[in-house]
């Protein structure tokens, strides 16, 4: 069976172990068994204290992020290899397996034209050299492709996969968001099928990036789809309730995207929960 997990940003504004802390037995009422937590300053992030809330409590880390703006891959792409081989130690010590997110580029980043060859080539070379550095330390790395308002390097699945196949590594991952497929899929089951088998990673994100079921998103057709490919992975319900100022710029948010924080907990959560069990991903209660 699938697990449900939730991003950090979905109920507080910055990852912080110790905050944290009173909010999580609730959390864990809901089913939650995975927290997912930016690594937007991996000099600051509090690995210890992240991975003893985690053993306290039995719940799974993931961590994600998207290369700082001046690690261009086409430019500096040994540097941005470093800066992952870097943040992947951040993130092991806080008991992380997984690292993913837009691990290949900067999030509202664009050329403002098709990828080249060269662009191709590189994000390849830096895909294949941080799969080395997380196999030595027992990690998997997620790619997740964006729409074309936040990066022109991987927008879909296929593409994606092309680059995982090209790169041959076994610890590498297709990481897929509802949000993006919405935009740029042909449909949800449609771009999960692409995947196929390297689907590692789901983001449950609604069109407007606020409570699922209140937008546009077709939840019932994405859930079966993921049952469809046989998706037993995690599950994660992201939304920019709260966001960091680091990446609202590329993430375009610029008002509320629930009337209500805590909808997006207390409401979504539970949508998302029935969905996933009428789809067969999720037991019931």
């Amino acid at each position: 069976m699938s697990a449900l997990g939730v991003h950090s940003l979905a109920f507080m504004p910055l990852w912080d172990p110790n905050g944290a802390r009173s909010l999580l037995p609730g959390l864990l009422e809901h089913g939650i068994g995975v927290i997912e937590t930016p690594l937007l300053d991996p000099a600051s992030y509090d690995s210890e204290g992240t991975r003893a809330l985690a053993e306290s409590h039995g719940i799974e880390i993931v961590c994600s992020l998207g290369l700082p703006e001046d690690l261009d891959v086409l430019h500096r792409t040994q540097e941005a290899a470093d800066y992952l081989e870097l943040v992947m130690g951040v993130a092991r010590k806080a008991g992380a397996e997984r690292l993913s997110g837009v691990t290949y580029g900067t999030i509202g980043k664009t050329s403002k034209a098709p990828p080249t060859d060269a662009e191709r080539d590189a994000v390849c070379r830096l895909v294949e050299s941080a799969a080395r550095k997380a196999r030595d330390l027992n990690m998997r790395l997620g790619l997740e492709p964006c729409n074309r308002y936040e990066t022109h390097l991987l927008n879909t699945a296929r593409q994606t996969a092309e680059v995982i196949e090209r790169v041959g590594a076994d610890n590498v991952f297709i990481h897929l968001d509802t949000y993006h497929m919405n935009i740029e899929e042909a449909g949800m089951a449609a771009g999960f099928a692409d995947a196929g088998e390297h689907l590692g990673y789901v983001h449950l994100s609604e069109s407007n990036r606020g409570v699922p079921g209140r937008g546009t998103i077709d939840w019932k057709g994405a859930l079966e789809g993921l049952k469809a490919v046989g998706y037993d992975g995690v599950m994660t319900l992201e939304s920019f309730v709260y966001l960091a100022p680091e990446i609202a710029s590329g993430l375009a948010v610029w008002r509320p995207v629930a009337d209500r924080a805590e909808d997006v907990i207390e409401v979504g959560i539970p949508f998302i929960r029935d969905r996933a069990v009428e789809a067969g991903l999720l037991t019931g209660p």
